[in-house]
């Protein structure tokens, strides 16, 4: 399955494909904008299985300059998945989730379905 671009509750989104390329850098994180933008899609959806180890640790700035690059652009940024095993072995990151869901330009969903219904609500 390659990205698709579908459209919920009114928003063209990009759904990444959990096989495609990791997203281990900020130019990786910008590719994948250029491919929102030219998808006219406003959210991304990565799963959890794309993004590189760097983003699960916060003091490597993966995550707050991947985040910030996706504000930049204006797209909403969602990652689906469990990320519980990175909030058990960092109350930062357990923060830094926590805080995010709390937002409107990062979300942390834990499957499609989830993700649907926070875009409908």
């Amino acid at each position: 399955m390659a990205d698709e671009v579908v459209t919920i509750a009114g928003q063209r989104m990009l759904a990444c494909d959990p096989a495609g390329p990791a997203i281990a850098t900020e130019r990786e994180a910008t590719d994948l904008i250029g491919d929102a933008l030219g998808a006219d899609a406003h959210v991304v959806a990565i799963p959890v299985e794309r993004l590189g180890p760097d983003f699960f640790r916060l003091a490597s700035g993966l995550a707050a300059a991947v985040v910030q690059k996706f504000v930049n652009y204006e797209r909403h940024l969602v990652i689906v998945g469990d990320v519980a095993a990175y909030e058990a072995r960092s109350a930062p990151f357990r923060d830094f989730v926590r805080e995010a869901n709390r937002g409107r330009h990062l979300w942390f969903v834990s499957d499609r379905a989830a993700l649907e219904e926070k875009l409908r609500g």
